[in-house]
């Protein structure tokens, strides 16, 4: 479930296809601000930059930037409504990024019980053992 890098991806190094975009999710909510604006937008539905940047201590022009970012990645999506842009939350990006980590660790879960299986293997031998 990684590229050749070790990031999360389809393998193919090339950067298109279902692991690119859980790589923009991933990428887009590494910083604070677009997790907070993620958050804003869920609690308060359609907002417009203007109103988002009154809950944060970053300009609106950077709220439009990190808005950008996440359109980009698929979190968000803008409908202008007269003269703003008015936001709202994509939740299948977000879905389809934490099917990926589901997915990465059921793997682990799946490989930690087979370490188990083989210490406690190794255990009941020992104690057999004279």
């Amino acid at each position: 479930m990684t590229d050749d890098d070790g990031r999360p991806g389809a393998g193919t190094g090339t950067g298109a296809g279902p692991g690119a975009a859980v790589d923009e999710v991933l990428a887009a909510l590494a910083d604070p601000t677009r997790r907070k604006l993620l958050d804003l937008l869920a609690a308060q539905g359609q907002v417009s930059a203007t109103t988002l940047a009154e809950g944060l201590p970053v300009s609106r022009q950077a709220v439009v930037k990190h808005l950008a970012v996440l359109d980009a990645a698929g979190l968000v999506s803008g409908i202008r409504v007269g003269r703003e842009v008015r936001y709202t939350v994509r939740p299948a990006a977000l879905d389809a990024t934490a099917r990926w980590m589901a997915g990465l660790a059921a793997d682990w879960d799946r490989r930690l019980a087979g370490i188990k299986r083989i210490a406690e293997a190794a255990e009941r031998d020992a104690r057999r053992s004279p």
